[in-house]
């Protein structure tokens, strides 16, 4: 009786962090949109990068929630093989674009630090 509660309780965390991960995606893109239109009315320049930026952070923060989401629900509520191995494909997949999109953004990778000019040896 108490795991089948803790269970649904797990299975309802994990619908919100999902809930939470969309909602993150769905703002951020609209204030994003909100932003670009903003700066391409009051100057010129490069806000397409700048819109890509935003959106690509809120899509990597989004991301991250949904992740925690299948954690949650595979673990706890459903910890069975196949539901292991599907959560480690979908892990490997929104890990790879977590990458392209931390790429795309900072222009590096995010292990690499950035070394100061007059640090170098």
């Amino acid at each position: 009786m108490t795991m089948e509660y803790f269970r649904y309780i797990m299975e309802i965390v994990g619908t919100g962090m999902d809930g939470v991960g969309v909602l993150i995606v769905v703002s951020g893109a609209i204030v994003a949109t909100a932003r670009l239109v903003l700066h391409r009315m009051h100057s010129t320049g490069n806000y397409y990068s700048l819109y890509r930026q935003d959106v690509g952070r809120a899509i990597l923060l989004g991301l991250e929630f949904l992740i925690a989401g299948d954690i949650i629900r595979t673990v706890v509520v459903a910890p069975t093989l196949q539901n292991v191995l599907v959560l480690g494909l979908i892990v490997l997949i929104r890990t790879f674009l977590s990458l392209s999109l931390q790429l795309e953004i900072e222009g590096k990778l995010p292990w690499r630090s950035e070394v100061a000019h007059g640090d170098q040896d």
